[in-house]
C-alpha cells in the first residue's frame, strides 16, 4: 500500500535526502496553498497540504520531463526562490478519442528561510534533482541499446521556410522553441534559401562543433543533409552525427516513422510534432539504416527513405504543384492520378533476405504475425556500418535487361544474404572509401543467379521503402523498423482495377493493405534490388525527390547512420 506523501516518515527527511527527496512548499501563486512534494528515481509526486478530506495526489512520471529550472522570483523583496518542471504526458485529446502528449508545467516556490540564497540553493538542487533522475528515466523500448547526445546539447537546426504550406518557422517558433528551451537545449537556427543549401551547409560544416543535425522539414531536405554528409571527405565521422526531425513539411514520412517506433498512439500535425520534440529533448540515439543508390549516369546517392516508381513516384512529384493546401497534396494528387491510372513496362530483380531455416519435423513452430509483431530493431553499437570489401565491376555499358549469369563473380547465397557489419577498405593514403555495395553487381552486368527476377513486365508501382510510414497518414510497411537492415518492396502489376488500388490506399492508412488479399499486389523482404524501366516516359523518386528516369540499382547499408528516436 502506497504511503501518504504528506504523512511523516522516519525513513525520510524534510527537504532533505534518505531514500527520497522530500519537502513542503507552497503554491507559485499563492502562499497559502502548500503541497508536500516527494521526488523518487522514477516519479515527482505531488500532494495538497489540507484538513479537507479526499485530498488529491498527482503523479507526474519523470519519463514525461524534459526539464526543470530553478530562479529567483521578479519582486526583489521576495526572499522565495522557485522551481519548475515540465512535463509531456499522455492525456486525452479534447475534442477526439484518443490520447497525445500536451505540455503540463508544475511550479513551487521555496521559501524556508529568509535568505534569499540560500533558498535560491534549495531551489536549484530541487530543480537539478528532478533533471538527473528524468534523465534516467527516458522512455527506453524493451531489447533496444540506445547512445545518449551529450549534455549541453549543441544543435544546429536546419529550416525550410517554403515547406509544406510555408509554416514550418512559425510551427517551430509556436511548439518547438520553448519545448527546446525548457530542455536546456541550446540550438541554432539555420535558415534555407535555395535547393541543396543545407546539403552546402553540412559538407562544409565544422561537425565538431554540433551534437547533433536536426530537420525541420519534410523528408526532401533531411535527404539533402544525409547525402552532404556522405559527400564528405570524413563521411564516416560524419554520419555518425545523430540526425533529427521535426515534421515541417507536406509528407512527414520519417517522423511519423520514428513517432511510431517509439510506441506511443498515433498522432498527426501539431500533436506530432510535440512528440518529435519531446524525443529531440530526451537525446536518445539508435541506429538508422541507409540505401545505397546507383543511377544510370553512375551518380549514386543514398536514400533513408524510400525509392518509387510509377503511381507513387507520379502522385508525389506531381501534387507538389497542390503544395500549398498542405498533406492533403497527396490526396489530390492519388484522385487526379486514378483517373487516368497509368501501367509502365519494366523488368525488376531483387535480392531476398535469407529466412530462417524450417524446424526439423517433431518440434514446436509458433507463428508470429508480421503485422502484429513487428521485429525488433537490430542495433549497431559499433558506427558506422562495418561492410563487405569487394568493390562493384566498372560500369562500361547500360545493359538493357535484367539477367542471371551462373558465370558472374558473386558472393555466395549465405553472403549476400547476411546482415553485415565489416568496416570499409581504407585507402592506401588512409582515407576511407564510400561505403562498399558488395550485393551488387555494376548496371551494365547480369544480376547473380541467387536474384529472384520478376516475371512480370507490367506495373502500376513499385516501392521499396526502408521505414515503416510513407507519409504521416500512410502506415506502409506495418513490420518495418529505423535499422532492421531490410527494404520492404512492394509492387503492384498490371490489371488491379481503380476501385481496388483506391482501397488498398485506404487501408494503409491503418496498415492492413496486406490482409485485403489483393491478387496484384506482392510483398518482399529483400537487401538489394535492380529496377529498369522499360517504358520510355515516367518517373523515379527518391525520398520523394525526382532523379533521373532510368535503371536504377540499391543495396542496404544496416546502421549506417543514427538517429534521435524514442
Amino acid at each position: 500500500m502506497e504511503k501518504d506523501a504528506s504523512e511523516p516518515d522516519p525513513s525520510r527527511q524534510r527537504n532533505g535526502v534518505v531514500g527520497v527527496l522530500y519537502g513542503e512548499f507552497t503554491d507559485t501563486l499563492n502562499d497559502r496553498v502548500r503541497y508536500s512534494v516527494s521526488l523518487t528515481e522514477s516519479a515527482l509526486t505531488v500532494q495538497r497540504v489540507t484538513s479537507s478530506p479526499g485530498r488529491t495526489k498527482v503523479v507526474f512520471n519523470l519519463t514525461d520531463c524534459v526539464g526543470c529550472r530553478a530562479y529567483r522570483g521578479p519582486d526583489g523583496a521576495d526572499v522565495g526562490a522557485y522551481f519548475t518542471a515540465c512535463f509531456y504526458p499522455f492525456k486525452r485529446r479534447w475534442m477526439s478519442a484518443g490520447v497525445a502528449r500536451q505540455r503540463v508545467e508544475q511550479g513551487f516556490r521555496v521559501a524556508l528561510v529568509q535568505d534569499p540564497l540560500a533558498n535560491l540553493q534549495e531551489a536549484e538542487r530541487w530543480a537539478r534533482a528532478i533533471r538527473d533522475a528524468s534523465v534516467l528515466q527516458a522512455p527506453r523500448r524493451e531489447g533496444v541499446v540506445y547512445t545518449e547526445v551529450c549534455r549541453p546539447r549543441r544543435v544546429m537546426i536546419l529550416v525550410n521556410p517554403h515547406s509544406g504550406r510555408g509554416q514550418a518557422l512559425q510551427l517551430f517558433t509556436g511548439h518547438v522553441q520553448g519545448m527546446l528551451t525548457e530542455a536546456s537545449v541550446p540550438y541554432t537556427l539555420v535558415m534555407t534559401e535555395h535547393q541543396n543549401h543545407a546539403r552546402e551547409v553540412v559538407k562544409k560544416a565544422d561537425l565538431s562543433q554540433w551534437d547533433a543535425l536536426v530537420i525541420m522539414s519534410g523528408d526532401g531536405l533531411l535527404f539533402e543533409v544525409i547525402n552532404g554528409l556522405m559527400e564528405r571527405e570524413d563521411w564516416q565521422e560524419a554520419i555518425q552525427t545523430p540526425l533529427g526531425i521535426l515534421p515541417g513539411g507536406s509528407g512527414n514520412a520519417l517522423a511519423a516513422s520514428v513517432h511510431h517506433y517509439s510506441q506511443s498512439p498515433p498522432a498527426w500535425n501539431e500533436e506530432l510534432l510535440l512528440s518529435c520534440g519531446f524525443m529531440l529533448c530526451k537525446g536518445l540515439v539508435g541506429s538508422m539504416d541507409l540505401v545505397s543508390v546507383h543511377l544510370a549516369s553512375r551518380q549514386r546517392l543514398f536514400s533513408f527513405l524510400s525509392l518509387a516508381w510509377g503511381f507513387v513516384a507520379d502522385v508525389d512529384i506531381e501534387s507538389e504543384k497542390y503544395r500549398h493546401v498542405g498533406a492533403i497534396r497527396f490526396l489530390m494528387g492519388t484522385l487526379v492520378r486514378l483517373a487516368s491510372l497509368r501501367t509502365y513496362q519494366g523488368r525488376l530483380a531483387y535480392l531476398p533476405v535469407k529466412e530462417a531455416p524450417k524446424p526439423p519435423k517433431g518440434s514446436i513452430k509458433v507463428n508470429h504475425p508480421p503485422s502484429s509483431t513487428p521485429q525488433q530493431p537490430l542495433l549497431c553499437t559499433s558506427l558506422p556500418c562495418r561492410l563487405f570489401p569487394n568493390p562493384s565491376p566498372n560500369h562500361n555499358a547500360l545493359h538493357k535487361h535484367i539477367s542471371t549469369n551462373s558465370n558472374h563473380n558473386t558472393i555466395s547465397n549465405s553472403s549476400n544474404n547476411a546482415i553485415t557489419t565489416k568496416r570499409p577498405e581504407t585507402q592506401i593514403d588512409g582515407k576511407t572509401r564510400e561505403p562498399v555495395d558488395s550485393l551488387l553487381p555494376g548496371l551494365d552486368q547480369p544480376v547473380p543467379e541467387s536474384w529472384t527476377v520478376v516475371k512480370e513486365e507490367d506495373f502500376v508501382l513499385v516501392l521499396a521503402i526502408y521505414q515503416s510510414h510513407l507519409a504521416e497518414d500512410l502506415w506502409t510497411a506495418p513490420g518495418a523498423m529505423a535499422d532492421d537492415g531490410v527494404i520492404h518492396l512492394f509492387y503492384v502489376t498490371a490489371g488491379i482495377s481503380r476501385p481496388a488500388l483506391l482501397r488498398l490506399f485506404l487501408a494503409m492508412e491503418k496498415g492492413a493493405h496486406l490482409a485485403c488479399g489483393c491478387p496484384h499486389l506482392v510483398y518482399e523482404r529483400v537487401k538489394a534490388l535492380r529496377l529498369e524501366p522499360i517504358s520510355p516516359q515516367g518517373m523515379i523518386a527518391v525520398d520523394g525527390e525526382m532523379v533521373e528516369y532510368g535503371p536504377v540499382q540499391a543495396q542496404i547499408h544496416p546502421g549506417l547512420a543514427r538517429l534521435i528516436c524514442g
